[in-house]
């Protein structure tokens, strides 16, 4: 999968915006006031004015630059800003007339800056209006009508825009600036469309996940949804080059059916349940210095952990899948089951975990974001150790900087949405660890459980995990109490049909459950 590409972010689309129309105003005017004769073209063509406010204002401009000039005999000409100018303006190398007494000039030049403004204002209250009805409508009242017609409203932007921009002028008029370089309306109605699909997921999860897979990723990129957990993938049949993608937010056609708990085929030796392999592309991973740092140290204390050398021929990721299989397929004391050495696998998680985040950060964090009251003498004894959170911000702040420190063990991942619509969500892209290992009971003992574990015990604060074994995406919501696995019907029953450590564990764990 590509790196998706981020919501774009509405509040610094209108930012800039406003930033942009008085920059403009103030260069405009003082600039050319105090250096040059910027109303003296007298060969430009007549702008119709804007509204007869504009008109007043123009006029009163006009006649204050012109006594300005005359003062002073200034007779240079500047460049008036291009987004300010009609096409016949843009177009026109006409002659200039720069006798002070001529006024057109300066009254066609003024007119073009107010009406470059107001334009700007106009399309920047509008967008702003667009913004405040998408998030004023009650959760209740959205619908997958309402949904679709955000979806329309970003179609028609886009088309109106890519119009604009093969046509004989290349900044039309009836084209503002704030769309033209900044797509205003666009981003406008992406985000509140954005925000119809949370209030739909908050107020009716199947009706959702039921128009989110209608939506997605015919018109809406995977990745751009509120929250995918649920919602069905779709893989490209159209375009071999798009098949092969390596991002699921730009697939588009057919379904691949999402795996229900339900085993296809039986394994010939082992007689346990197979599901099917995620088919999509392998991911080709960035590994930033932060990464390698990271997972040469998560490497090194599972080593330590374990009792088993560390194999320096096999880097990366792909030497930490091997210490962890070989940990989870060894042989074991007599007496001691597989399904006991699990917990063992949870415990050396957490305890590397734990060393990793050092002795700081997680009494830190069960101070300011799980509302832990520490034990000290000074406190009464009564308070002590008592749990007055989490923090309501806790779930979100933990979603935004878990990609920063666990990249280097599932790859790219960004903030989203729980499936109660809340935020403290995290979608991890395609798994690293699971892409690598190919190993459903892996994927469940060395990182789902004990992950949700630690977060509990040592953190404070609930998470659960939930991959997906079809996409290998994989969703972190922070603050949600996770399922039993046996409970989780999103979670299939036996091993995936590429998994390398089936056969090994399979004469040693007869039956029992591989995998769970």
């Amino acid at each position: 999968m590509a790196k998706h590409m981020k919501r774009p972010s509405i509040l610094s689309a209108l930012t800039s915006a406003a930033f942009v129309i008085g920059a403009s105003i103030i260069i405009a005017i003082a600039s050319d006031i105090c250096s040059c004769d910027a109303f003296s073209d007298a060969g430009r063509q007549s702008v119709m004015l804007a509204p007869s406010s504009s008109t007043l204002l123009t006029s009163s401009y006009s006649k204050t630059i012109n006594q300005y000039h005359r003062r002073n005999r200034l007779s240079t000409t500047p460049t008036l800003p291009y987004f300010f100018m009609s096409s016949s303006t843009q177009n026109n190398d006409g002659n200039n007339n720069n006798n002070d007494n001529d006024n057109k000039g300066d009254d066609d030049a003024m007119a073009t800056i107010i009406n470059g403004i107001t334009r700007e204002a106009q399309e920047l209250s509008q967008c702003t209006s667009i913004v405040y009805n998408y998030l004023s409508k009650p959760d209740g009242d959205v619908s997958a009508t309402d949904v679709v017609q955000a979806c329309d409203a970003v179609d028609e932007a886009v088309t109106t825009l890519s119009l604009s921009s093969t046509s004989s002028n290349s900044l039309p008029m009836s084209i503002s600036y704030l769309n033209q370089y900044l797509s205003l309306r666009r981003r406008s109605h992406e985000f509140g469309r954005y925000h119809l699909l949370v209030k739909l997921l908050r107020s009716n999860y199947d009706a959702y996940v039921s128009t989110a897979e209608f939506l997605s990723p015919s018109r809406i990129k995977r990745m751009d949804l509120p929250n995918v957990q649920d919602v069905k993938y779709y893989a490209a049949i159209n375009n071999d080059d798009d098949a092969n993608a390596n991002t699921s937010a730009d697939k588009t056609a057919v379904v691949v059916a999402k795996m229900e708990g339900v085993g296809v085929v039986a394994d010939a030796e082992s007689e346990v349940p197979l599901v099917p392999d995620c088919t999509l592309q392998n991911m080709t991973y960035n590994t930033s210095p932060l990464d390698a740092l990271l997972l040469s140290i998560f490497r090194k204390f599972v080593s330590e952990y374990t009792q088993m050398p560390m194999r320096d021929d096999i880097p990366g990721i792909q030497g930490l899948v091997v210490q962890g299989r070989s940990y989870m397929t060894k042989d074991l004391p007599e007496g001691t089951s597989y399904a006991e050495h699990a917990y063992v696998q949870h415990d050396m998680v957490k305890t590397v975990l734990g060393r990793l985040m050092t002795p700081v950060l997680p009494p830190f964090y069960r101070i300011f974001m799980s509302g832990i009251v520490p034990s000290n003498n000074n406190l009464p004894e009564s308070i002590q150790g008592k749990q007055l959170g989490p923090w309501f911000y806790a779930p979100y702040l933990t979603s935004i900087v878990t990609p920063i420190f666990f990249g280097f063990l599932v790859g790219p991942s960004h903030p989203n949405r729980r499936k109660d619509g809340q935020r403290g969500g995290l979608v991890v892209e395609k798994c690293k660890f699971l892409q690598e290992s190919q190993c459903k009971g892996l994927c469940l003992h060395q990182c789902k459980l004990p992950a949700q574990e630690f977060f509990k015990e040592t953190l404070g604060l609930e998470l659960s995990v939930s991959p997906n074994f079809v996409t290998q995406e994989c969703q972190w919501s922070f603050g949600e109490r996770p399922l039993e696995v046996r409970e989780d019907s999103s979670f299939p029953v036996g091993c995936l049909v590429g998994c390398e450590s089936r056969k090994g564990m399979a004469a040693k764990k007869r039956g029992d459950d591989i995998c769970m």
